[in-house]
Order: C-alpha cells, then sequence, then structure tokens
C-alpha cells in the first residue's frame, strides 16, 4: 500500500510576557523605528526566568493542542521528532522528555538541530516514515527558548532584538488519497557557511565551561550566537527562490498554483522580497514575524498555525513552507492540504 502523509493537527503555544521594542530601548541603544526598519518585528515572547518553563514545557503544550485538533489519543501516537537548538539539556535532547511528560507509551523519539530550517527536516523525517508505512501518527514539535542566551546589551543588539521563545507543534499521519497531504520535501546544506551563523559550544570540541568560567572575560562574546546579518540575507533570499522552485517543479506546478506561502520568520524584508519575486499577493503569505520575533524551529508551526485559525489554510489549498538557516541549511515543502 502506498501512503502519504498528511498534517491533521496543528498546536502552537507562546509565553505570556510579551516584550516590545521599547521594552527593549530601556536596556539596549536601540529604539522602536530601527529595529521595525531591519527586521519588521515589533514584539516578542520571552519566558520569564524562574517561571518553571522550558523548551519542552512549552513544546507539550503546543503537542497537546495538536494532538486534541488531529481527534486522535495520545497513545495513538507512534514516534516523536523534536527540533530545537535551545534544549533543555545538553543532553539528553527533549524529545524524550516529551514522551516522558506526555505519558506517552514507550515509542521512539528523534532530535533535530537545524535551527532555523529544523521544522522543515523535521517534517520530512515525518513523511517519509509516514509515506513508508513504518509509522501512522508522527508527532513533530519546533520549540524555543532563546532569550536566556542572548547578549542583552548594546553589545549584542544586532541579534538580541531579532529572536524569540515559543512553540509549535503537528500531528502528521497516515493519508491514502495520494493527491492529498505533503506531495514532497525538498533539504539542502552548505556547512562552508557554517561560521557565518552559530553559536560555539563550550566543552564538545572546543572551549569547556570550567575553561570560560576560570578565565572570566567579559570580553568573551563565544557564548553569545554570532551573525554575519548581511551575508546571511543575502543567501537567504537566493536560497529560498531556489528550494521552492525545486518544489514546484517535482510537483509540476507553478508560482500561479501557491494558494498560501509560510516562510520561516526569520526577516521581514526577506519575507516580502520572496512575495515580490513571486508575484504573490499579501493573502498569499502569511507573516507574523510582527508579533513574535524569530523563534527558529517554531517560527513555522507557529506561523501555519495561526494561518490554519484564522481560516487561511482550506482544503485543496497549495500550501508552501520554506526555510532557511544556521549550517547553512535550507528546505521546502509542498503540501496539499
Amino acid at each position: 500500500m502506498t501512503y502519504h502523509s498528511k498534517i491533521i493537527g496543528l498546536g502552537h503555544y507562546v509565553p505570556e510576557n510579551i516584550v516590545t521594542n521599547d521594552d527593549l530601548s530601556k536596556l539596549i541603544d536601540t529604539n522602536d523605528a530601527w529595529i521595525k526598519e531591519r527586521t519588521g518585528i515589533e514584539q516578542r515572547r520571552h519566558v520569564v526566568k524562574g517561571s518553571g518553563e522550558t523548551t519542552t514545557t512549552m513544546g507539550v503544550k503546543a503537542a497537546q493542542v495538536a494532538i486534541e485538533r488531529a481527534g486522535i489519543d495520545k497513545q495513538e501516537i507512534d514516534f516523536i521528532v523534536f527540533a530545537t537548538l535551545s534544549p533543555d539539556y545538553y543532553f539528553p535532547g527533549p524529545g524524550v522528555l516529551v514522551q516522558r511528560d506526555l505519558g506517552i507509551d514507550t515509542v521512539g523519539a528523534l532530535d533535530v538541530r537545524n535551527q532555523c530550517s529544523g521544522f522543515v527536516y523535521a517534517l520530512s523525517v515525518a513523511d517519509q516514515y509516514v509515506k513508508s508505512g513504518m509509522y501512522k501518527n508522527v508527532l513533530v514539535i519546533g520549540s524555543e527558548l532563546q532569550s536566556h542566551g542572548m547578549d542583552m546589551t548594546t553589545r549584542g543588539r544586532n541579534i538580541s532584538v531579532i529572536f524569540g521563545d515559543g512553540a509549535g507543534a503537528a500531528i502528521v499521519s497516515r493519508e491514502e488519497d495520494l493527491t492529498k497531504g505533503i506531495l514532497s520535501t525538498h533539504l539542502h546544506s552548505e556547512g562552508e557557511h557554517a561560521e557565518a551563523l552559530s553559536l560555539l559550544a563550550p566543552g564538545m570540541g572546543s572551549r569547556w565551561v570550567t575553561d570560560i568560567l576560570e578565565e572570566n572575560d567579559p570580553e568573551d562574546l563565544s557564548y553569545y550566537p554570532y551573525m554575519d546579518g548581511q551575508f546571511v540575507f543575502k543567501n537567504a533570499v537566493v536560497r529560498f527562490s531556489e528550494v521552492i522552485n525545486e518544489g514546484l517543479r517535482a510537483n509540476e506546478l507553478t508560482k500561479e498554483d501557491i494558494s498560501l506561502l509560510v516562510p520561516h520568520q526569520a526577516n521581514l524584508r526577506i519575507a516580502q522580497f520572496i512575495q515580490k519575486k513571486f508575484g504573490l499577493s499579501n493573502d498569499q503569505v502569511f507573516n507574523n514575524i510582527m508579533k513574535y520575533g524569530n523563534t527558529t524551529a517554531a517560527s513555522i508551526p507557529i506561523a501555519l498555525t495561526e494561518a490554519w485559525e484564522q481560516g487561511k489554510v482550506k482544503e485543496g489549498d497549495l500550501v508552501v513552507l520554506a526555510a532557511f538557516g544556521s549550517g547553512f541549511t535550507w528546505g521546502s515543502a509542498i503540501i496539499r492540504w
């Protein structure tokens, strides 16, 4: 029997704590106009320190909504794929913590470390497992708690104003109608530019945490994220276009067939550039970076969930997901809803 995979339930969760651009201006030499002009972001959500919220707990909350909307029992989930760059622990990954916290039977759990492309990569894994017949229902989560690791000073403003916290989830299930569901996914990487958007991991193959503490160098920025913003932007607009066109060609579709594009919410200017290049209307591209900032692996599932909740995703629509980020990695998913 040949199967397609289909998203049958979506959910998202964001922390209650809203941090506006004006709030950041009290900590950093910046202002609302400066941030909006460069990124399109007006506010983002940050987990309050000491609240007990983690990457895993946010992922669990998003998953609970997705499971309920899918109309399945949690014990019907056969596999878990969790995408994040901000796990609760260096190891183990959050996939097993979700299995524990949801009280799901001892199914497999896989962690995906592809940053901004993480959800598309995770969705691709789920898609292949379902299409092969190995699993029937796969829980896919993208969740990030990034705010606690940002340099909240003027020195780090080019990065710290961009990122936010949150989680999104999807239930990917078996579909016998081969005209529906995930038609194809397309994944790429270019490790040549790995350091252009990166964070050096203390310990594993580099410096140990004990070394950092012993040196106690206030000018040591190695434990904060680094981004060559202009270089990333230039690569992103090229790769976004390429991987969207690749997906359309693979399914003998054209840009005129797109009902809705849900891009990774990295920078509003990138999304607008792609929108213009493909000749899409405002109704054909869904952006919510204004409210949440860049939530990395969580951005596409949060945006896709909100688009569905607002009635912008309907049965029969051609929905395109596309992402680009650290690695460099990028990918797309072509979905007939």
